[in-house]
């Protein structure tokens, strides 16, 4: 099958986000019921990385998160549905729901100019200030680093349960 790419820089990293969530949930659709609900980490302070459960759900809410400082610097309304601990096929679900909601979010901003997009100011709740692209890249990376963790979680000692 011939994949399309979108146009545009939005539309590249929309594409490369898209990816990022595939490998991610490819990754997921390994795992067993049990394995995803396993405390891995029982001594972080950061209740979001107990489990590969936790590990999803903030991923999830990290995306609909920045899906609403788009729209809300776009001047459209944002959604933030309440996105509770499911389970691992639920959270498969979770996932293709919130890349389709950013995808949406992003529908008529494909062939932005640069300009546009460097224009488009978000100030996160942690800091930063970003533009579009810088806030892309940053949903991009987190996506990543958390499939690392989950694969971490798989694969050293230390985060055997049991």
């Amino acid at each position: 099958m011939t994949k399309v790419y979108r146009k545009g820089a939005v539309g590249a990293m929309m594409d490369e986000y898209e990816r990022a969530l595939a490998e991610f949930s490819e990754l997921l659709r390994r795992l067993s019921d049990a394995d995803f609900v396993t405390v891995r980490d029982v001594t972080t302070k950061d209740e979001a990385c107990r489990s590969i459960q936790t590990v999803v759900n903030h991923v999830v809410r990290a995306g609909y998160g920045y899906a609403a400082y788009i729209r809300e610097a776009t001047g459209t309304p944002p959604h933030r549905p309440d996105v509770p601990l499911a389970s691992r096929l639920e959270s498969l679900e979770q996932l293709s729901a919130m890349r389709a909601h950013t995808e949406a979010t992003l529908d008529d901003k494909w062939e932005w100019t640069d300009e546009q997009i460097m224009a488009l100011k978000l100030q996160s709740r942690w800091g930063p200030i970003f533009d579009l692209e810088q806030l892309l890249e940053h949903a991009i990376v987190h996506v990543l680093r958390h499939r690392r963790q989950i694969e971490r979680f798989l694969s050293e000692p230390q985060f055997k349960p049991g």
